[in-house]
C-alpha cells in the first residue's frame, strides 16, 4: 500500500488534463501540519515558473481536474499554488483493513510494485580482512549493508550478497610462513589461530625483525599465487579458521551473510592478467616507470594534471584496483546485475570513483548498470576520536558485542529482579545487540557518530530497547484481552487513530527511500515516530477500559495488531529481534 504513489499518479493525471506537459513532477510530500492536510502537492509552483504563468491560476485548473473521489475528504488551494489534500478517514480505514488481512508481512507488499520490474542487485558489504579478527571498524559496513539487503528483499528484488573478504595479498605470505613453522612444531592449526590478532602480531614481528623470514614470506606469496599445493593448503587452513571467526560474529549480530556469500579477493585472481591485457589493448592503460597505469583525465585538476590509477605494479603484482575492476565485470556480466552497491568507509570514496570511471571506459560496467559506492562515517569515542580501547588499541567486535549483552542483562535484571536465567539470557542478547545496531543505523550513514552505552541502552527515546518494549507492550495488551478477533474491522474515529493509520500506511514509502539512498536511518526514524504515535493513541483511546463497546474494542485491538506487525517487520528489516515480553 503506497499512498504517495496513488496520490502522485492522480495529481500527475490532473496536471496533464490541465495542460501541463507529461512527466511534470507533482512534488508530493507529507504535510508538516495537520491543519494543512495530510499531503501537499507543490509541483505547480515549479511548472508555473517554467511556463511563465500565474501559479495560483494554474493550480486552480489542476484542482478542477483532480479526481480524488472517495480518497480525499477535502482538497484546498493554499498560498500561491499549494494543493492541500485531506484524506478521508473511511478510505484510510479501508486501506488499513486490507493491510490487516496479511498477517505475515504487515503493511507493505512483499513484492515489487506492478509498475516496476524485479531488479538483480549485487550488494558488497562487511568485507573483513581475514588476516585479523573483526573489529569495531567492520560494524557499520556489516549492519548498514545487511539492512539495505533486507529492505531490497522485502520489496521483492533479487539480491546477491557479496562478501569481498581480504583473503589475498602480500601479508598472506607472512602468515603462511608463520603458520608453517607453528605446524612444524606440532601445534594444531586451530590452536595456533585461536587468537588471530596475536597470530598476526607474532608474524609481523618476525617479518620486521627476524633475518631471512621476510624473504621466506615473499617467496611463499609467489608460490601461493603460482598455485603451489603446500602453500595453498596452509592458506586454506588459515582462511577456513578465519571465516569461522567471522561467522560467529554474523550469528551474534543477526546478520544474514553466509559462507556461500563470500567472494574474496582470491576469487578474481585468475582474471587479473586478462583485465590488464584488455586495458592495454583498448589503450586505456599504459606503461609508466615499469607499472601499468590509467591516467584519469576526467578527474584532472585545474592545471590539467590527471590522477594516476595504478592497475599493476612494476614487479608484476596486482592491486585492489585490479581486483575491483575484475569484480565490476563479474558482477555486471556473470551475475547480470542491474545495480551494484558497495559499502565501505568514506576514506575509499576516491578509489571507487576511479574504479567506476575506468570500468565504464573498459566496458566492464555497461551504462545501464547502476554502480553506487555508499561511504559511511566513523564510530567515535566520547573524546571525538575513533573509538578505541583505553590504551589506544583496536576494539574487537566480538568483545564489544559481549559487553553490550552484559550491560543489557544488568539493566533488565534491575527492572525485573524476578526474571529467570533462561529468559534473561535470551532477552539481554536481543536487547544488547539490538541497541548497538539501532544506535548505529539510526545515524545518517555519511556522518561520524559518538558511541555511548548509556544512550543506546536507554528505554526512552529513539533506541532499540524503546521500540522492543513498545512491541512487547502491545503483546501484553493482547494477553490481557484474551481472544483477539482477527476479522475485526478497523474504524477511524479519533484524531490519534487517524494519525496512527496515516503513519502505518507510509511504510512502503520509507522502505523505498531506504533502498534508493541506502539510508536505514529513515526506517529507524519512522519506527520511532510510529511507536511515539502509538503511545499517544494508547493514552487517548482506551482499549480494555470498562464502558468501551465491543466494536470499538475490537477495532482498536485490530489497529494495535497492525502496529505490532509493522514494528516487528521494520525491526526485522534492520536485523533487530523482538520479544513477546521484556
Amino acid at each position: 500500500m503506497n499512498i504517495k504513489d496513488i496520490l502522485s499518479k492522480k495529481v500527475s493525471a490532473a496536471m496533464v488534463a490541465a495542460g501541463l506537459p507529461e512527466g511534470t513532477n507533482p512534488a508530493l510530500s507529507l504535510s508538516n501540519r495537520p491543519q494543512f492536510g495530510d499531503y501537499q502537492a507543490n509541483g505547480v509552483m515549479g511548472a508555473a515558473k517554467k511556463l511563465k504563468t500565474n501559479p495560483r491560476e494554474l493550480a486552480t485548473k489542476v484542482v478542477a481536474e483532480l479526481d480524488l473521489g472517495g480518497i480525499a475528504s477535502k482538497i484546498e488551494l493554499a498560498g500561491p499554488g499549494f494543493i492541500n489534500i485531506h484524506l478521508d478517514e473511511n478510505w484510510l480505514a479501508a486501506q488499513l483493513n486490507e493491510v490487516a488481512k496479511d498477517e505475515f508481512i504487515g503493511v507493505a507488499q512483499r513484492s515489487v510494485n506492478a509498475d516496476d520490474k524485479q531488479q538483480t542487485v549485487v550488494v558488497d558489504y562487511s568485507a573483513p580482512n581475514l588476516a585479523k579478527e573483526m573489529h569495531v571498524g567492520h560494524l557499520r559496513s556489516t549492519i548498514i549493508g545487511d539492512a539495505v539487503v533486507r529492505a531490497l528483499e522485502f520489496r521483492g528484488d533479487k539480491v546477491i550478497r557479496q562478501n569481498h573478504m581480504g583473503d589475498w595479498g602480500t601479508q598472506f605470505g607472512m602468515l603462511i610462513a608463520h603458520l608453517s613453522d607453528k605446524l612444524a612444531s606440532d601445534e594444531v592449526a586451530e590452536t595456533a589461530l585461536a587468537d588471530l590478532e596475536n597470530f598476526y602480531r607474532e608474524a609481523k614481528v618476525r617479518f620486521d625483525n627476524e633475518e631471512g623470514f621476510a624473504d621466506r614470506a615473499r617467496a611463499d606469496v609467489v608460490k601461493l599465487q603460482s598455485g603451489d599445493e603446500t602453500c595453498a593448503k596452509l592458506w586454506q587452513q588459515f582462511i577456513d579458521i578465519s571465516i569461522t571467526h567471522s561467522e560467529d560474529i554474523y550469528a551474534k549480530l543477526n546478520v544474514s551473510l553466509k559462507r556461500s556469500n563470500i567472494m574474496g579477493e582470491s576469487a578474481y585472481n585468475d582474471d587479473l592478467s586478462t583485465v590488464i591485457d584488455e586495458l592495454m589493448a583498448k589503450e586505456i592503460a599504459e606503461e609508466s616507470q615499469g607499472a601499468k597505469v590509467v591516467f584519469i583525465n576526467e578527474m584532472a585538476n585545474k592545471d590539467g594534471e590527471a590522477p594516476v590509477f595504478i592497475v599493476q605494479k612494476s614487479g608484476g603484482g596486482f592491486l585492489y584496483a585490479t581486483t575491483d575492476l575484475s569484480a565490476c565485470r563479474y558482477r555486471s556480466g556473470k551475475l547480470a546485475a542491474n545495480r551494484i552497491i558497495i559499502f565501505t568507509d568514506a576514506r575509499q570514496a576516491l578509489h571507487f570513483k576511479q574504479v567506476e570511471i575506468v570500468a565504464r571506459k573498459a566496458g566492464f560496467l555497461p551504462e545501464n548498470v547502476g554502480y553506487q559506492h555508499c561511504p559511511f562515517g566513523m564510530m567515535m569515542g566520547d573524546d571525538g576520536k575513533p573509538f578505541k580501547t583505553r590504551t589506544g588499541g583496536t576494539i574487537k567486535l566480538a568483545e564489544l558485542l559481549d559487553e553490550a549483552i552484559v550491560r543489557a542483562a544488568a539493566l533488565i535484571k534491575e527492572k525485573n529482579p524476578e526474571i529467570n536465567d533462561a529468559d534473561l539470557t535470551e532477552i539481554s542478547k536481543k536487547v544488547g545487540i539490538g541497541a548497538v545496531k539501532f544506535a548505529d543505523l539510526s545515524k545518517n550513514r555519511t556522518s561520524d557518530y559518538i558511541f555511548n552505552w548509556k544512550t543506546m541502552l536507554s528505554f526512552e527515546g529513539a533506541t532499540a530497547p524503546y521500540l522492543q518494549y513498545a512491541y512487547s507492550r502491545i503483546q501484553s495488551i493482547f494477553s490481557k484481552a484474551g481472544t483477539v478477533n482477527n476479522d475485526a474491522v478497523i474504524d477511524i474515529i479519533e484524531p490519534q487513530e487517524k494519525a496512527l493509520a496515516l503513519k502505518l500506511l507510509q511504510l512502503e514509502d520509507v522502505v523505498d527511500a531506504v533502498i534508493s539512498e541506502c539510508t536505514p536511518n529513515l526506517l529507524c526514524n519512522y519506527l520511532y515516530e510510529l511507536a511515539s504515535l502509538y503511545m499517544s493513541f494508547y493514552e487517548a483511546c482506551p482499549i480494555l477500559k470498562e464502558g468501551i463497546s465491543d466494536e470499538v474494542k475490537s477495532s482498536r485491538l485490530a489497529l494495535c495488531k497492525v502496529v505490532a506487525d509493522t514494528l516487528k517487520q521494520g525491526l526485522d528489516i534492520l536485523g533487530i529481534e523482538t520479544m513477546e515480553r521484556m
